[in-house]
């Protein structure tokens, strides 16, 4: 089973760091193979939240409905990598391999909905992690919070690299009937063999760009993510990326530049020079030069689009093609006066 990352980094909340001794192993292939290719493991979720609520100036969104901690899509510079720390796991395979579900999303978000104290604005699906990821096929819990949104009117925003969106048509159509829902599609690469390396386990760029063309045919307003766009592995794509994203049916194009937090930093240079050892330097080189020296930075204002000449070139390189297929305008707004509470969790239902 093909993985992103290859390592374990220590938690950075234990106190003990274990390291592995395999030299004696090392004749031993088929025990160190087994010790990287691991199995997938599905954990209950018991957290009995399933809204998150953000106020940082360089999102998009205030609220998100993440169904899954973990995701079996393995991109190494993923950013939520760390997030598994706080579960007593770690970025690297636990990450990909100890998937988090949350079997009571959709009722969870039903009891939200609920609330008198909700005022209905848009809710993203994959605010952290993928909310198509492989894992949806058997548990449907995507699915499931769209029941829920459909019934309620409530307006959503989804984004994905899996095209098992296109699964879901039957919701996301009246959804979009009524000005309520938005698809993003993240595309990094439109060559398979580098989006196989980078994102080991998610839908190739050309079934992407299908789901793009398939979800404008229905209706559906729909925008691509070039997320993250790493200096001088795939910046120079941009322009064919958007040039297809158009062809395909695209509405607009947003960009955000590699961002290396925390424990994801470690994951991705064992990633890169793994998989791209040719351009490793280069591309180290090239990522703190947009990071003032360093491999990351979490000033406001510069983490999504980074600092510097190179940063600054990719900025207007995005902006020129973007604006030449007409990919620069915003989708169309979404409508939250259709929205009514569901029932509350007792079944009662509301008077008004």
């Amino acid at each position: 089973m093909r993985h992103g990352s290859n390592i374990d980094p220590p938690n950075r909340f234990e106190k003990l760091r274990h390291e592995p001794d395999l030299e004696h192993l090392a004749w031993d292939q088929e025990h160190l193979t087994a010790l990287t290719n691991r199995e997938i493991e599905y954990i209950d979720d018991v957290s009995r939240t399933i809204v998150s609520e953000n106020n940082s100036p360089d999102i998009p969104f205030r609220y998100s409905v993440n169904p899954y901690r973990g995701c079996v899509h393995s991109c190494a510079y993923c950013y939520a990598r760390p997030g598994h720390d706080y579960l007593g796991f770690n970025a690297g395979l636990d990450f990909e391999t100890k998937i988090v579900v949350k079997n009571d999303a959709a009722s969870l978000l039903r009891e939200f909905l609920a609330k008198d104290s909700w005022k209905p604005q848009p809710i993203a699906f994959s605010g952290v992690t993928d909310c198509y990821q492989p894992a949806e096929r058997e548990f449907r819990l995507t699915r499931q919070c769209l029941e829920v949104a459909l019934k309620c009117r409530q307006p959503v925003s989804i984004i994905t690299k899996n095209a098992l969106v296109l699964r879901d048509l039957d919701l996301l159509q009246p959804l979009a009937a009524d000005d309520l829902v938005h698809v993003f599609l993240s595309i990094t690469t439109l060559d398979p063999e580098l989006a196989r390396d980078m994102e080991p386990r998610t839908s190739i760029p050309s079934a992407r760009l299908k789901a793009v063309r398939m979800l404008t045919e229905a209706g559906i307003p729909v925008g691509v993510m070039t997320a993250p766009i790493i200096p001088g592995l795939n910046d120079s794509e941009i322009p064919r990326i958007l040039a297809a994203a158009k062809e395909a049916g695209a509405m607009t194009a947003n960009y955000i530049l590699l961002r290396l937090p925390l424990t994801v930093e470690p994951v991705f240079i064992e990633w890169l020079q793994r998989t791209q050892s040719l351009k490793a330097q280069k591309v180290l080189s090239r990522v703190q030069d947009t990071r003032a020296g360093q491999m990351s930075s979490s000033n406001w204002g510069e983490r999504m689009v980074g600092k510097g000449e190179i940063a600054d070139q990719i900025g207007k390189m995005f902006r020129l093609f973007q604006k030449k297929h007409h990919l620069h305008r915003p989708l169309p707004k979404h409508r939250t006066d259709l929205f009514h509470p569901p029932a509350s969790g007792t079944g009662q239902q509301t008077l008004f």
